[in-house]
């Protein structure tokens, strides 16, 4: 039963090295980006290195104001619907507390851990000092049972984010939150912002995440039997046979493939959940958010879940899109947005006129499993469970509709060096990949400063959100800059290109935010050497 997510015995052997970088321990890394010029053996910048701190010394603004925080990680009783369950959460809640900052304040974060097992925090979507990013035997050692340890580093990109453990299947109990960067010289947003935090939920209902972990591994997924699985959660076997496609027919295969209407394929989720929610709540006992009649409302939609896409859409209004990953877009209107696992969108609404309207997350690839909000005027009674809105089968956002705000586009630039990355893997054996340039195990090697360009090619029959720690991503879309992201959807048999910045130096990991893919091999590093 691994305790160690993202830090498989060769991440840790190669990474250790990082932790003593400073005091010039010398390594031969294999880098071999297709038709790019590699660095030679280097030293690898680590977490303790001086470019860390001078990284954050030049985001660190004078006489910035400190923001102070305690989250104590501990385990917690919650209701769900009519039941009790027994999770850890973060200060008693799921989510864990909203924390707000303002662009160049300084986070300070006491993290005490009142668990049974270690503890991390990673601060999704930040672009952080990398010793602060929270991946246990790789930037820090995890916070032991009845330790603490206090994050501080400098925010300094407006926008949608989270904070949620590091470790193993932790993220599928209930140690997340919401972590909101606001704009205070920002006066085109509207006043009214409405957090919705998207999530799939087993623990305390029979099985734990680590036991699905273990039954995943065991293979029984790829022999059919989950009947010892009960509801909490089922196994999807819509998989089978061979998601790597080694046992399917072309017939078959064509079935697993996107299209307009299953953009991520049939195969869209390992598991089915007896709960999903929003902002902890399921839809026979829904979060009701109290609005203005006729008032713009920004929605920041977080997708905290562990194997679950869903499907966002709202009763009566259409969603103009006005930022992905906390990153501002040219504003788009749709009816409904994709939201991955670790992907964010922010998306205004307009508040009905009277009554309740439903605020529906989709399972994406069922037809009527469904988390659910009420946005209310304070008039009217909820709407059912099950509500449907016209909204959902309207359009959908793609990639290709979004565009980088001309602000935060990356400068026209070639590449200085370009990897593919490989996801394989399959649920019969449920061994999961990244490799880099066709070799596992390794990472990519980067210098400060340089233009990266990495090719996500999908292999596999399923599809993966690949999450890129402490930077954010341009999605090469054609001739106008893509959106800016840290989390991208590759669907199944299919490539998705993206440029990045080499500008945090340090180690960071890129993996699959299906927790159960990376926890069983989907994850690499983005490595700076010197």
């Amino acid at each position: 039963m691994s305790k160690r997510w993202f830090t498989p015995r060769w991440l840790v052997a190669l990474i250790a090295v990082a932790l003593v970088a400073g005091a010039g321990v010398g390594i031969g890394l294999w880098a071999s980006g297709k038709g790019s010029p590699q660095p030679r053996a280097s030293v690898l910048v680590g977490p303790g290195d001086r470019a860390v701190s001078t990284a954050e010394a030049a985001r660190q603004k004078q006489g910035a104001r400190v923001r102070d925080v305690t989250l104590t990680a501990a385990p917690t009783t919650l209701r769900l619907g009519g039941r009790k369950v027994t999770t850890w959460a973060f200060n008693k809640t799921v989510p864990g507390p909203e924390i707000h900052a303002d662009v160049g304040d300084v986070l300070r974060a006491r993290v005490v851990n009142r668990l049974s097992e270690p503890l991390t925090i990673h601060w999704h979507g930040i672009a952080l000092r990398n010793d602060m990013d929270g991946v246990p035997g790789v930037t820090q050692k995890a916070i032991k049972p009845g330790g603490q340890f206090v994050y501080t580093f400098t925010v300094t990109d407006p926008g949608t984010f989270f904070y949620h453990s590091h470790v193993g299947t932790q993220l599928d109990r209930g140690l997340y939150g919401p972590l909101i960067v606001n704009d205070p010289s920002d006066t085109t947003a509207p006043r009214r912002d409405v957090t919705v935090v998207l999530d799939d939920w087993i623990d305390g209902t029979g099985k734990s995440p680590d036991q699905v972990l273990a039954k995943l591994r065991s293979g029984a997924s790829g022999n059919g039997d989950s009947s010892d699985m009960g509801s909490m959660p089922g196994m999807d076997h819509s998989s089978m046979p061979g998601m790597d496609g080694s046992s399917m027919g072309g017939s078959e295969m064509s079935k697993s493939m996107p299209t307009k209407d299953n953009p991520l394929g049939s195969d869209v989720t390992d598991l089915t959940y007896p709960y999903y929610l929003v902002n902890g709540r399921p839809a026979t006992d829904p979060a009701r958010f109290r609005v203005t009649p006729g008032e713009r409302i920004r929605l920041r939609i977080i997708n905290a879940a562990s194997t679950t896409p869903f499907r966002v859409a709202v009763g009566g209004s259409r969603l103009t899109v006005t930022a992905s990953d906390g990153f501002p877009v040219r504003p788009v209107t749709t009816d409904t947005v994709l939201v991955g696992m670790g992907e964010r969108y922010d998306a205004v609404v307009t508040a009905p006129r009277s009554g309740s309207v439903p605020l529906v997350a989709k399972v994406e690839g069922t037809s009527t499993t469904q988390a659910m909000a009420v946005l209310s005027t304070g008039s009217g009674s909820n709407p059912m469970p099950d509500a449907k809105v016209q909204e959902m089968n309207g359009r959908r956002l793609t990639y290709a509709d979004l565009r980088a705000a001309q602000a935060v586009a990356l400068p026209a630039r070639q590449p200085d060096r370009s990897y593919t990355v490989d996801l394989t893997g399959n649920m019969t054996t449920y061994k999961w990949g990244a490799e880099a340039n066709g070799r596992k195990n390794g990472n990519l090697q980067v210098r400060q400063g340089e233009r990266v360009r990495l090719v996500f090619n999908n292999a596999s029959m399923m599809w993966h959100p690949i999450h890129l720690h402490g930077h954010t991503l341009q999605v090469v879309t054609g001739s106008a800059p893509g959106p800016r992201k840290d989390t991208v959807i590759v669907p199944p048999m299919s490539r998705v290109t993206v440029d990045v910045d080499a500008n945090n130096p340090g180690q960071w990991a890129l993996h699959c935010h299906n927790i159960y893919h990376a926890e069983t091999g989907m994850l690499t590093m983005l490595s700076y050497v010197k």
